[in-house]
């Protein structure tokens, strides 16, 4: 049965109670699809043909970063900024060559680094993806179970950018905005981009370019992201990937009790990894020139053992 979503009166979302939410956790969930052992979640959709067929996407060889600067001074949006500093310069160094050497420092879950959630990052109702007990998977170790260590290959596989604002006509989507799944359908249509199975769907927002032009701001409690039945479309047309220029989600949170419900849907019940934070900026410029929003992705996670994430620099290649 399709639940009833009522309209809020604040921002036009639906808001979800609990129990509809529970419902729709349960029609998205993939746990068992790939097998009870499964840690990959819809990283299986990658396989070898679909990341031949994704090489053939390429035209121009244009390539575009999909990545932000490391940012080492704290703001609204980056309270635990990255480190950098110097721990050998070549004017003290002994000997020849000499060296400059430098050390980085990133906590990058958050809201400024460029990151990639895995599986064991978010667990919903105490369970991870595929119904694994969180509180034995992970402690102060790390993961043992669906962590960054499964993307250690790369991820690769056609690219789509929706590009909101271009859309509307607009410079960005404002926050507390929730995006439906018939606008991301439309947006598609109208950019003369087809979905495929196994997808890297990125959804531009024009989060940065907000930022740029009126400042930062704490999107912890204000952002621009999509709506939770979204994720039923998402679900239906298998993508394999959810990236955002934000994290995705769309706050305040229209889904009483939970405060990142597209975190819980795409992580606990999809098993569908998350990229944050990206830069869409470059690319919907260059999708635009091209005349095309569609692009073999290319990501190469850090390998960390037991690790929630990586930071990342994707790439799009035209």
């Amino acid at each position: 049965m399709t639940p009833s979503w009522s309209c809020s009166t604040w921002n036009g979302t639906p808001e979800v109670d609990a129990d509809t939410f529970e419902a729709l956790f349960q029609r998205v969930r993939n746990w068992g699809r790939w097998g009870e052992d499964d840690q990959r979640g819809t990283l299986n959709l990658l396989d070898d043909a679909a990341r031949a067929a994704a090489a053939l996407v390429v035209r121009s060889g244009r390539t575009v970063s999909l990545s932000h600067d490391l940012d080492t001074l704290a703001g609204p949006d980056n309270g635990r900024p990255a480190l950098h500093y110097m721990t050998q310069q070549c004017d003290v160094a002994l000997g020849e060559p000499r060296v400059n050497t430098d050390f980085i420092g990133v906590d990058f879950h958050g809201k400024s680094v460029t990151h990639v959630d895995a599986l064991c990052h978010c667990s919903f109702r105490g369970r991870l993806y595929n119904g694994i007990d969180s509180s034995h998977s992970v402690d102060s170790t790390g993961g043992s179970v669906g962590t960054v260590e499964q993307m250690r290959d790369g991820v690769v596989g056609r690219g789509v950018l929706v590009d909101l604002p271009r859309a509307r006509g607009a410079e960005w989507v404002e926050p507390g905005a929730g995006v439906g799944p018939d606008e991301l359908v439309e947006t598609l249509a109208a950019q003369g981009t087809a979905r495929l199975s196994g997808d890297i769907v990125l959804v531009r927002t024009g989060h940065r370019r907000r930022r740029e032009v009126l400042g930062a701001w704490d999107p912890s409690h204000h952002s621009a992201g999509l709506a939770p039945e979204s994720m039923e479309w998402l679900h239906a047309s298998d993508a394999a990937l959810l990236g955002g220029d934000g994290d995705s989600d769309s706050r305040p949170s229209s889904v009483d009790g939970v405060d990142s419900p597209i975190h819980a849907l795409a992580l606990a019940a999809m098993g569908l990894p998350l990229i944050d934070n990206m830069n869409l900026e470059d690319l919907a410029q260059a999708c635009s020139a091209e005349g095309r929003w569609d692009f073999l992705f290319v990501m190469a996670p850090l390998r960390v053992p037991g690790g929630t994430g990586s930071p990342v620099n994707p790439l799009a290649v035209l």
